[in-house]
């Protein structure tokens, strides 16, 4: 960031079809080999939104120090209009979106256990997410973020 690293505030992991390679905020990530739980997970959740996602993006909050700051999932690699499903297990956390264009304008859903979230149309272009830190909370929480690299 600004020509210096730094560690991200959360881990990450990136599993996928062999040739699905994902790029954001200047990092580069080559995919790790599907294993047979996410490959289950990848189908029921294709079955809901009638996608076949080649990828996921893994997430692990560890406690409530553990954030991602505001953003847009535009990648060109994800296409003009992504779907994604946001599937989170373990601590309940807040997922803030507010308009790209004004952002007095914003609303909170509690991503619990379980939690299925779909993004897509045109969320991306208009809209922007955050899962902001939350001190009180210290429990571990694991999302994963199905994906359709083209």
């Amino acid at each position: 960031m600004y020509c210096k690293e730094v560690f991200l505030p959360r881990y990450s992991a990136w599993y996928g079809d062999n040739d699905k390679s994902y790029s954001y905020s200047g990092i580069t990530l080559q995919p790790n080999k599907w294993n047979n739980g996410l490959l289950f997970l990848k189908e029921q959740i294709g079955k809901i939104v009638n996608i076949n996602f080649n990828s996921v993006l893994m997430n692990w909050y560890r406690d409530g120090e553990d954030y991602i700051n505001w953003h847009t999932d535009a990648e060109k690699e994800l296409g003009k209009n992504p779907i994604i499903a946001s599937l989170n297990f373990g601590a309940t956390r807040r997922f803030l979106i507010r308009r790209s264009d004004d952002n007095s304008i914003k609303l909170q859903f509690p991503l619990k256990h379980g939690t299925l979230l779909i993004m897509k149309d045109d969320l991306q272009h208009f809209w922007q997410h955050s899962v902001p830190k939350e001190k009180k909370i210290k429990q571990t929480r694991i999302n994963l973020t199905f994906r359709t690299i083209v």
